[in-house]
């Protein structure tokens, strides 16, 4: 016993002494902030308090109880009850005391997912200042336990994200204040809404600087479910390579914001980054280098990663069209060309930008490789219940001055028409739609193609069965009478129109000087206001919400790498959250302090978002204004 006092006693003196020179270091520098705030009308507005007042009403207390919603982001749909009082608390008294699922499984990624938001909340505690070996010795603060129960319902087995998943929940934090205990409470149907709860319970935890530790606010009720199934960013990796960690951190990000899809645009003219062990010639020549692959254990690391955050990964093959580097090897094996107009020039003749390159759709060979291709990533990305077969930008030109193709033509009897190479294009979209294998779990996969020749309203009745595919509509807003006419036919829809939710445009052009040919920059309140709802019942008289599945903001990436994809995409990403999760009523205007609050808290957790406003705009809500 005497052994253990000891040590005990060299512990604590160390403690003091640490302590004693951290005082002495910086006895000159103010702690404490001279300014407190008070929330007026539903604003955080700023005041000079004495110097002494160690318990003012800090800014951090402040965001989180002050207006209908304090800082939740995006805004919950249904209830929203928040108490304007917290309570402090040591981040070892956070624990999850039950997990309640129907399978081990559900419960392991309850755990996971908790993990996940404990390591977000110690995110916000900054590194240690004088204080904290004050509050080594703080009954109160020692005392204060917050139990966190989470139960999912007995039918809620899934453990891969869905179209018709469950994503509601219920969140209810109670705290007791004579034994010092707040209970939080989840219900959910699903893992997937259990998830999204601990998000929301993250944003109800700040670290309180005036404190010197975390803080909850005290009473809590919400009841929360998303407006749109298909809330989705799309990340072209295949223009410039992305590395894994900087797909995890967007991830990370999409988590934060409750959007549920990642858009994986792994392939594409440039490059073929995937290595197929079936193929693996195909990113030896379609690589930037051996460095810049995408390895099986990277595609499965990433589609795990994403599972436990609430997401699912869509990958996409680009095809006919935005096909070249990496099938270079087919010839010399006696498989013929199997692309065509590669790096043809003028390129702006035979593609939409360079380098050129399409798939050779007469040559039969064609089709064997394109089974190993799409049997191998559905084993490599499962399980899917979704998988994007690409069809943008196909230039016909291409095929018809390509003189295989023409005489495959000429043989079956049909002439260089634009139809004749759409009914061409078509039945190539048909053959491939039948080799893509089934999926283990969810069964036969469900296509998505960009929208295209094939879905005008003169021709998708003809081309395309609404009941295998759901069309990606990019258009601009100017043209939604494309939508309004796939709507109308029955095609289920996912919005991505390029004037609002194109984030890689306004950066200039990337081939000459000026403007960039996707248009202006688009600021977060642009995509914010871009109501799918609006343009569907604009165009139709109706919201169209079984055909209208949500939307995804585009990052096409030739301007774009890990030093710049941070910032372009968040948090630009974070206004489309909201409109997808929510669907506000109103325009950008009234969710501004909480949007700022919102990169302010991505930044904590290290995602690299852009700046919105200085930060004395932060800490004087509503003065940054222009009328």
């Amino acid at each position: 016993m005497a052994d253990s006092r000891d040590v005990k006693n060299q512990i604590l003196f160390s403690l003091l002494f640490t302590a004693s020179l951290l005082h002495s270091a910086l006895s000159d520098f103010p702690f404490l902030s001279p300014y407190s705030w008070s929330c007026v009308n539903e604003t955080c507005v700023k005041n000079l308090k004495g110097w002494n007042e160690e318990d003012a009403y800090s800014l951090s207390t402040c965001k989180l109880t002050c207006g209908q919603h304090g800082v939740l982001w995006p805004k919950p749909t249904r209830l929203t009850q928040i108490s304007n009082q917290t309570v402090h608390f040591n981040l070892s008294r956070l624990s999850l005391e039950e997990a309640m699922a129907p399978t081990q499984e559900v419960k392991d990624l309850l755990q996971k997912a908790f993990d996940i938001f404990k390591g977000n909340v110690a995110k916000g505690v900054p590194e240690p200042d004088e204080r904290f070996f004050r509050k080594i010795f703080d009954s109160d603060e020692e005392k204060q336990q917050v139990f966190v129960k989470i139960r999912v319902s007995n039918t809620g087995k899934a453990t891969t994200l869905r179209l018709n998943t469950n994503e509601a929940y219920v969140l209810n934090v109670k705290t007791n204040e004579t034994n010092s205990l707040t209970n939080v409470t989840i219900d959910a149907s699903t893992f997937f809404g259990a998830r999204h709860a601990l998000e929301t319970l993250s944003q109800l935890i700040e670290y309180d600087a005036a404190k010197g530790s975390l803080q909850i606010v005290s009473q809590v009720a919400v009841v929360d479910k998303p407006a749109f199934r298909y809330r989705g960013i799309l990340l072209d990796t295949a223009s410039n390579f992305i590395s894994v960690r900087a797909i995890e951190r967007t991830l990370d990000a999409m988590a934060a914001n409750k959007l549920n899809t990642l858009h994986w645009h792994i392939t594409d003219t440039a490059s073929f980054p995937l290595y197929l062990k079936s193929l693996p010639d195909m990113s030896y020549f379609g690589s930037y280098s051996q460095r810049q692959i995408y390895n099986t254990s990277d595609v499965s690391h990433v589609v795990e990663y994403a599972r436990v955050r609430g997401i699912r990964v869509v990958p996409e093959f680009s095809a006919p069209g935005h096909v070249g580097n990496g099938w270079q090897w087919t010839e010399k094996k006696g498989l013929g060309k199997m692309a065509v107009c590669v790096k043809q020039e003028p390129w702006s003749t035979y593609c939409t930008e360079p380098p050129c390159g399409q798939l050779n759709i007469a040559n039969n060979n064609t089709y064997g490789i394109l089974t190993q291709i799409y049997e191998e990533m559905a084993d490599i990305f499962a399980p899917l219940d979704l998988f994007h077969f690409g069809g943008q930008e196909v230039n016909l030109n291409c095929w018809n001055t390509t003189e295989e193709i023409v005489s495959h033509l000429t043989e079956r009897g049909l002439n260089q028409s634009v139809d004749s190479f759409l009914d061409l294009w078509s039945e190539f979209q048909s053959n491939v739609y039948n080799m893509f294998p089934a999926d283990n779990q969810t069964g036969k996969v469900q296509g998505i193609l960009w929208n295209s020749q094939l879905t005008s309203a003169e021709k998708a009745d003809k081309y395309l069965d609404p009941r295998k595919y759901i069309i990606q509509a990019s258009g601009s807003v100017k043209d939604q009478r494309v939508i309004g006419d796939l709507l109308k036919k029955g095609y289920h829809v996912i919005l991505s129109n390029s004037d609002a939710w194109f984030l890689n445009c306004g950066f200039g052009s990337w081939v000459t000087k000026g403007q960039h040919p996707c248009g202006s920059y688009k600021g977060w309140q642009a995509v914010y206001d871009n109501s799918p709802h609006d343009v569907a019942s604009n165009e139709t008289g109706s919201y169209q919400k079984k055909l209208l599945l949500g939307g995804e903001a585009v990052l096409w990436s030739q301007q774009v790498d890990d030093a710049s994809l941070d910032a372009k995409l968040w948090p630009r990403g974070a206004a489309l959250a909201e409109r997808l999760w929510t669907n506000p009523k109103h325009n950008w205007e009234p969710a501004e302090i909480r949007f700022i609050h919102q990169r302010q808290r991505l930044f904590q957790r290290g995602v690299m978002a852009d700046r919105i406003q200085p930060e004395w705009c932060h800490q004087n809500e509503k003065l940054c204004y222009l009328r």
